[in-house]
């Protein structure tokens, strides 16, 4: 098992990012590395840390402004190969069907509840770290 995972969060709220990083701990389970994180508060951001390469999984604030991270998501599917897979916060349960158009491989809705994020979030470091070994 590798030492650390990177966990790239997007979103322009502070508190969002902070609810992310508190669910998660130092790992998400017992089975996956510990996570490092890079927070972005922009698409521009986003797209610059994705192009160093590194990242393992990504974490998309649907509600992010000024740009969701429903059609950030989607604009990673078309235009990185091999794209980090994605948990995409949502607003309302009712978006599911937009975190699927948005192709992410996770949802979990706004406010983060620690367990389900952890869960979520396990199960995409795991198959990511699957698929890279």
């Amino acid at each position: 098992m590798q030492s650390t995972a990177t966990v790239l969060v997007y979103s322009d709220d502070a508190n969002t990012r902070e609810q992310v990083r508190l669910a998660t701990g130092r790992r998400p389970a017992a089975d996956v590395p510990q996570v490092e994180f890079i927070e972005c508060a922009t698409p521009a951001a986003v797209l610059k840390e994705l192009d160093q390469g590194g990242i393992d999984v990504c974490v998309l604030d649907g509600e992010a402004v000024p740009m969701g991270g429903m059609g950030l998501c989607r604009q990673l599917k078309d235009e990185i190969f091999q794209s980090p897979p994605v948990l995409l916060l949502m607003g309302r349960p009712q978006d599911a069907w937009l975190a699927t158009w948005s192709r992410a491989e996770a949802a979990v809705t706004l406010p983060v509840e620690p367990v389900e994020f952890a869960a979520s979030l396990a199960a995409l470091l795991r198959t990511r770290l699957a698929i890279g070994a």
